[in-house]
């Protein structure tokens, strides 16, 4: 009987044992105490582009080239002499490089598939930078208003269609592609997701969640930006989370030169320019645009062809308010200069639509045949 009772008694510790642990705070996002004695204790010394050190455009200044490392290029690539895309390697030895941000995409409507947006306050005013990371579903871990640090030794830094992005090289020869004689050679490409988590740190709040009240929308009227073609300059404008006042949307699109034509009303599986965010592109998977204007300027929104809400259909041009998303500057064959199309506002889902007709708000609504 004792022997049962103490093999009972072993089995119940084992139990006891095998209970998975609760999961701390502490274990997953670290204090900023935390992270500074992690930097410290790098062998060989560590650069920080934090708010004192100039922040993620420095970063960008000191380790992103104008030709980059990696040749070919995109065939395509130059305009004028600059390059659209490059790619240049951060050092994988010696002093740990660190950069830092508040993530401001999610992936939730489909349309930042595989790409987070950062943005860091330096001197009160924002920068931002793309991180191109090879993870579906990332918002589950890299969730909107979560702060992180990422080391970026052995990363690189480049230029996709002029939109500068932490990446690691990608040599693209698909020979299916449209106009593919002109896209092989190297580009900035998707970082592996275990990869990216191996570097990235996740910094602690209060209460250990992501705070989206700390985001910051610059209020930007379209005048400010869009007559902005300097290729260098838009760089530095390229990512920022943004809040455009009194637009409306035109029920238009812009061809490959700007002129404007009305969306049509046909099927968005097959019509390219029907009245909605994101007709088919026929897979070739370039974002469509769509036209908004504040009655001075006009602009585009921007849509992928996958997000969960491309074929819903455009707002009515009665229909004015707000709209919220991260500005681009998308440039990616250099035999063409820039237009007032090249900029987009990319929204993260239509929730970044805030418009109204005066006595009632904007309700989203899905084609159907």
């Amino acid at each position: 009987m004792k022997k049962n009772i103490f093999i009972l008694s072993l089995a119940v510790l084992a139990l006891v044992a095998c209970q998975p642990k609760d999961i701390e705070v502490s274990s997953l996002f670290k204090t900023d105490a935390a992270v500074k004695a992690m930097m410290e204790a790098e062998p060989e010394g560590y650069i920080f582009y934090d708010e004192a050190h100039g922040g993620l455009n420095q970063f960008v200044a000191d380790y992103m080239t104008e030709e980059g490392d990696y040749t070919p290029v995109r065939t395509r690539s130059a305009y004028s002499t600059y390059q659209m895309f490059s790619i240049d390697t951060i050092p994988t030895s010696g002093k740990g490089v660190y950069i830092t941000g508040r993530i401001v995409t999610d992936d939730d409507g489909g349309n930042f598939y595989k790409a987070l947006v950062i943005q860091q306050m330096v001197g009160g005013k924002q920068q931002a930078l793309r991180l191109s990371v090879d993870a579906g579903n990332a918002s589950g871990i890299y969730a909107k208003g979560q702060r992180i640090i990422i080391r970026v030794n052995g990363l690189s830094i480049g230029k996709y269609a002029n939109q500068p992005q932490l990446c690691v090289p990608s040599f693209n020869n698909n020979l299916n592609a449209s106009n593919f004689e002109q896209k092989v050679g190297w580009c900035p490409g998707r970082i592996p997701a275990a990869r990216f988590a191996k570097a990235t740190t996740h910094m602690a709040n209060a209460d250990g969640t992501p705070d989206i009240a700390e985001l910051y929308y610059e209020e930007l009227t379209i005048s400010d930006f869009v007559d902005i073609l300097d290729v260098v300059e838009a760089r530095s404008w390229d990512g920022k989370l943004v809040r455009i006042k009194n637009i409306h949307f035109t029920g238009e699109y812009a061809d490959s030169k700007g002129a404007l034509f009305p969306c049509t009303t046909g099927d968005p599986e097959t019509d390219g320019n029907a009245n909605v965010f994101g007709p088919t592109t026929g897979n070739v998977g370039y974002p469509q645009g769509r036209v908004i204007s504040d009655g001075v300027k006009t602009s585009i929104v921007s849509t992928s062809e996958y997000a969960d809400y491309a074929h819903f259909y455009l707002p009515e041009a009665e229909y004015v308010g707000t709209a919220e998303g991260v500005l681009g500057f998308y440039l990616d064959n250099g035999r063409y200069a820039p237009l007032w199309k090249t900029w987009s506002i990319s929204l993260r889902d239509l929730r970044d639509l805030k418009l109204s007709n005066g006595t009632q708000a904007w309700q989203p609504k899905e084609y159907s045949k």
